[in-house]
């Protein structure tokens, strides 16, 4: 969601580098301007940029530049169009994507039936990166608590909402500020034709994953017939990134957390626990201490986020729980800053956000939620109830897309049983919205990601493969069992 298949981030990062154009542009056949790129592991991606309606109710008025990249197929005689990618967010730049789905150093690199039929194409949403990037002005105390705070009592919940406020204000007052209305999904999506406009492409294919399933969604609602092959991983609800989808957070982790009990179980020189049980009762009783007296600046807040962040890949459960056998005996652990703008990424995170949907406004209605779901979910459920700057944001400009079923059935969604950022629960309501223009894949594995990079099941993976490659579309709604 907010970390994109981003989850992995740690071990992403490590594995691609910032996109930088260089050489002079040669005008293609599409009208665009392309420069060549400096990626890792893909020096054929190419960099464009595209000016677009700031406010699509006014498309002869003001103009914001996108800037857009493209890794062409590696087999034209094959080529079928063109499959733009978003790694997910809000607030994700994806100018790079395409090089991180094609480096060969990822564990599962996007497959080369794929790269043959399509030219992949990557975006930095408007808003974010090189696309008319927002800013909020946060200062790194704002940025300290990391993502989502978790609140101790109603008095908490209270001091968060003054930052919060102060935040919405930051926004509205930043010189960024005649953006805000129209850093949306839906204007987003409409950037999205433009592209394929541009590309001179009648149909697009989609691979978006996380907050990018609820932008396809859009995209998938607004242009139905636009739309080639759809793939929406890591699936959101059909409202998209809306209270509902935040408190979901809860859920996911408790879907979740069981994983990375087994893995500690089955790994006792952490010295957490020898049963599952015995593994949550230790995180539980870790968090409370360190909401005592925290070490190192690390309280329990820190804590459920940093473990709500590992859940997101397996590959970051070992760091996680060297961390709890740290804390655990009162020693301090090193915890490194988010990487990249993170500025822009907060900013252009609740533009979108804000932007988006109403969110609840009155900060009793957030303490009572909060209490409620610390009872109901102890292990995040009072960070995921917590306020944020939207409750205190101007009313959106436009209602949020409504996601239906009227269009082609062209639209897989992809989806991991034990999700902590996106769970089952949005998969199935956006299942239910699409309708007949859907099918859905489950595997029956955690993380977030179902398909390609640090995905393992391969029986989802060859199902959303042959669809891109193929065209073969599931006849019914399928469940990936368990692989070893």
């Amino acid at each position: 969601m907010r970390r994109a298949w981003v989850a992995s981030a740690a071990v992403v990062v490590a594995l691609s580098s910032v996109v930088v154009a260089a050489a002079s542009p040669a005008v293609a056949g599409d009208g665009l301007s392309w420069e060549p790129c400096a990626a890792a592991g893909a020096p054929g991606l190419e960099c464009s940029t595209l000016q677009v309606p700031l406010d699509y109710r006014h498309p002869e008025g003001r103009t914001i530049e996108i800037a857009i990249s493209r890794l062409k197929s590696t087999n034209p005689s094959q080529r079928r169009g063109v499959l733009l990618t978003n790694p997910g967010g809000p607030g994700g730049p994806g100018l790079d994507y395409p090089a991180l789905l094609a480096d060969p150093a990822v564990p599962h690199p996007l497959p080369q039936s794929v790269r043959d039929k399509y030219d992949v194409i990557g975006m930095d949403p408007r808003g974010v990166g090189r696309s008319s990037p927002v800013t909020c002005d946060v200062t790194p105390e704002q940025l300290a608590p990391r993502w989502l705070p978790y609140p101790e009592n109603p008095g908490e919940v209270g001091r968060h909402a003054g930052v919060a406020r102060t935040v919405s204000r930051q926004c509205a007052t930043s010189e960024t500020q005649d953006l805000l209305p129209h850093i949306t999904t839906a204007n987003t999506a409409r950037d999205m034709d433009r592209i394929r406009e541009a590309l001179g492409e009648p149909r697009i294919s989609y691979l978006g994953g996380s907050y990018g399933s609820y932008l396809g969604a859009v995209y998938a609602t607004l242009y139905p017939s636009r739309g080639d092959r759809i793939v929406l991983d890591s699936v959101l609800g059909a409202g998209g990134y809306d209270y509902q989808a935040q408190l979901r957070f809860a859920i996911g982790f408790d879907d979740r957390f069981p994983d990375f009990a087994r893995f500690v179980v089955a790994n006792p020189e952490y010295g957490l626990g020898t049963t599952p049980a015995q593994v949550r009762e230790k995180y539980l009783d870790l968090a409370a201490r360190l909401d005592r007296e925290p070490i190192g600046g690390v309280d329990g807040s820190l804590l459920r986020n940093l473990t709500h962040e590992a859940l997101y890949a397996d590959a970051l459960f070992p760091s996680l729980a060297e961390k709890m056998k740290t804390l655990d005996a009162g020693q301090p652990v090193q915890v490194p800053p988010p990487a990249g703008d993170m500025d822009n990424f907060y900013a252009s995170h609740f533009y979108v956000l804000c932007g988006d949907s109403n969110w609840p406004r009155s900060v009793p209605a957030y303490q009572r939620e909060v209490e409620a779901q610390r009872a109901e979910h102890p292990l995040f459920g009072a960070a995921a109830a917590n306020v944020n700057p939207c409750a205190f944001w101007q009313k959106p400009v436009e209602p949020p897309v409504r996601i239906h079923d009227r269009g082609p059935s062209n639209v897989l969604l992809v989806q991991n049983l034990r999700d902590p950022g996106t769970p089952l629960a949005g998969a199935l309501e956006m299942r239910r919205a699409f309708g007949d223009r859907a099918r859905l894949v489950t595997a029956d594995q955690g993380g977030h990601g179902a398909y390609g990079l640090f995905a393992e099941n391969m029986c989802a993976n060859n199902t959303v493969t042959a669809f891109l490659s193929t065209g073969e579309f599931p006849e019914r709604d399928r469940a990936c069992a368990a692989e070893s």
